[in-house]
């Protein structure tokens, strides 16, 4: 008798919508149609604040995806290192990129957002924008650098030795063989891990960097009207977070085509 294989995961990211799983799949239909319809009715039956609030945040959205964009790009480059450092049969570079791993998830990325703001601050002046990437790609690195393991590690043994035996050294077996098909099973979690870093991004309107968040602070500042005002910015982060985590379920379908 066939055991039938469960898999659990957990993720602080958006659930991503698989047409197999109809509830999940008919739940992210509901819930974008749902946020888009209410954002529509509120801008036309009461434009005022919604239309204005609306009006307000454009120029944070920008922002929250130059903020997030940046953060990945660095986050995938820390996390490469990382996982070769893993997965390294040096024991010194090993332990350094397994202490890394294991003291950066220790924190919470809202301390080391202030950390190397404001307590990095007394050495050198790090400006808002750029403490904000550093921070949130030398956290989200060290979640890169597991998913780049257990990407390399997926590849067969057999990959290794068949490129040896061409004659490749250890760089070019690494970098030629296996980690361009490993990047198809590393995907999927880096659309997830790019996902949940937006969200995250949330945090640094506490740097003053003008985020969706922090626009909408702003907006609310000066109008005291806070319901209306993070009504509309929860609502607009979730069409955003929707849209994304749609994207992800296609680039998933395409990975797996030739699976089935």
């Amino acid at each position: 008798m066939q055991e039938k294989k469960i898999k659990i995961e957990v993720t602080d990211g958006a659930s991503i919508p698989d047409s197999k799983d109809r509830g999940l799949f008919n739940a992210w239909w509901v819930s974008f149609i749902g946020a888009i319809g209410i954002i529509a009715y509120l801008v036309i039956a009461k434009p005022d604040p919604y239309r204005d609030i609306l009006m307000f945040i454009p120029d944070g959205i920008l922002v929250t995806f130059e903020v997030t964009v940046c953060s990945i790009l660095g986050a995938l480059v820390i996390g490469l290192f990382t996982g070769l450092g893993r997965i390294s049969s040096n024991h010194v570079i090993n332990l350094i990129a397994s202490t890394y791993v294991e003291v950066v998830r220790g924190i919470p990325l809202l301390v080391q957002l202030f950390y190397i703001y404001y307590a990095m601050g007394r050495v050198f002046q790090v400006p808002d924008m750029l403490s904000a990437v550093i921070a949130m790609s030398v956290c989200y690195g060290a979640y890169m650098g597991e998913v780049f393991r257990a990407g390399i590690e997926s590849i067969d043994a057999g990959q290794t030795e068949a490129a040896r035996s061409l004659g490749f050294d250890k760089r070019q077996t690494m970098f030629l063989v296996i980690l361009p098909q490993a990047w198809r099973t590393i995907l999927p979690p880096v659309g997830n891990e790019f996902i949940a870093l937006l969200k995250d991004s949330s945090l640094v309107s506490i740097l003053a960097v003008a985020d969706i968040l922090r626009r909408g602070r702003e907006f609310a500042a000066e109008s005291f009207q806070y319901f209306e005002t993070y009504t509309m910015i929860a609502l607009v982060y979730l069409v955003i977070t929707l849209i994304l985590s749609k994207a992800v379920s296609r680039m998933e379908e395409r990975l797996n085509h030739y699976d089935r």
